[in-house]
């Protein structure tokens, strides 16, 4: 399984979110098709780009709830995510959790504009 973590400020489009996650794919030498689902943080399960570019990807939005969050460690930090969100990156986090025991991380999230994106796999991946 291999999950796209994302974070993003209110109110962004989807063609922000569908690029960050265009830009965090290459930044790994991978395509679309790839991907399993998307995953954010519960604070961000009303962000309509973030639903919409599940949509558009045809991929489902997994909600991670704040107790998840906790349990990743992240590569990323960042003070503001942490003071709102519960972690130190919501892409990272949110990514891992959603891939399950034992995923990773690829690298650091992408930073594209106002949206990050991180790409997990799960523990089982080759």
């Amino acid at each position: 399984m291999m999950v796209a973590g994302i974070g993003s400020r209110k109110g962004v489009s989807v063609e922000d979110v569908l690029a960050a996650i265009e830009t965090a794919l290459e930044a790994h030498g991978l395509a679309m098709p790839a991907l399993s689902a998307l995953a954010t943080a519960a604070l961000k399960k009303d962000e309509a780009a973030i639903a919409a570019a599940g949509r558009t990807l045809n991929l489902p939005v997994i909600i991670v709830d704040d107790a998840a969050l906790r349990t990743v460690e992240t590569l990323s930090k960042s003070a503001l995510s942490l003071d709102v969100a519960v972690t130190p990156s919501v892409s990272e986090a949110s990514a891992l959790a959603a891939a399950g025991k034992g995923a990773r991380l690829l690298g650091p999230r992408t930073v594209l504009g106002p949206v990050t994106c991180a790409i997990a796999i799960s523990g089982d991946a080759p």
